[in-house]
């Protein structure tokens, strides 16, 4: 009998997206097309000594680490890598031709070319979890017949079950269960300034409360608006309960945990819990 796959398995059980988003306020994107193995950054072409100095100034300044490859073949010349600060919604462009030229990327002091310009990263790293390869290559190759230049493949960025999943950065928006014939549609109302409230997981720079009281209110009120709703507070007031506010809003949620009937990705060999959000109390305020 063949295993079902775990975005199957998600879409089948009618899993909640929503609150969904890890928490990540940097990431260093480096430029490294495949194969990857399960662990991207140490099962590729970068030697284990870079490997090792990247991990190493990642963790320093608390950022994950992801490797990105254009869709489809990429061609000769340098490559790049860039540093995200989802916080400050800016990115870091560099280039490089050696591999030992990633020991020193100076993260504490970016001296890349800025950009604010969003860019599109959807997870294909079939080796961790093939949901990813199969749901993912699709909506990159996508979404890069319209947007040149600005969309990658990339490595794991949590969920799998979700896929296949889209990071928007330097904003930090996770979207999941995206379809090819639904992406750029994402990304036009994204760079109209809008939401796709469906697909939604939330922003890696909140804490999974704070997104859970953003999407009641959105919800609620159908405002899709990026910047709407921004988190004044977040308060534990009880086990697994928050009390968050919003501008204009005060939402309590609750975190509730649920066993599930399949492992949550195809990797994993028993079932785990699933966590979503019930809504407890909203009011304007």
């Amino acid at each position: 009998m063949t295993r079902e796959r775990c975005s199957d398995g998600c879409l089948r059980r009618g899993d909640l997206i929503g609150a969904s988003a890890p928490p990540v306020h940097h990431w260093v994107l480096i430029e490294q097309p495949g194969p990857w193995g399960p662990d991207a950054l140490w099962e590729s072409a970068l030697t284990p000594k870079v490997a090792r100095s990247v991990t190493e100034q990642a963790a320093e300044i608390g950022a994950r680490v992801l490797l990105i490859r254009r869709p489809g073949r990429s061609g000769p010349g340098p490559r790049q890598w860039a540093l995200v600060d989802a916080r400050r919604e800016r990115l870091w462009w560099s280039e490089f031709t050696d591999h030992d030229e990633l020991l020193d990327l100076g993260l504490t002091d970016p001296r890349g070319e800025p950009s604010e310009e969003p860019i599109y990263l959807v997870c294909t790293h079939g080796r961790h979890d093939t949901c990813c390869a199969v749901r993912g290559r699709p909506v990159a190759a996508a979404l890069a017949v319209g947007r040149p230049g600005r969309v990658w493949e990339c490595s794991h960025v949590g969920g799998d079950r979700y896929a296949a999943n889209l990071l928007v950065l330097p904003h930090g928006f996770y979207f999941g269960q995206v379809e090819a014939r639904a992406a750029s549609g994402i990304a036009d109302e994204f760079e109209a300034g809008g939401l796709d409230l469906r697909r939604l997981r939330g922003r890696s720079t909140l804490p999974p409360a704070a997104q859970a009281a953003q999407q009641f209110v959105r919800e609620r009120t159908g405002v899709r608006d990026i910047s709407s709703y921004a988190p004044v507070s977040v308060e534990r007031v009880a086990h697994e309960e928050w009390e968050v506010e919003l501008v204009g809003w005060v939402v309590r949620v609750r975190a509730v945990f649920e066993r599930s009937d399949t492992p949550l990705t195809c990797r994993a060999r028993v079932p785990a819990a699933i966590r979503h959000f019930e809504l407890i109390s909203v009011r304007t305020h």
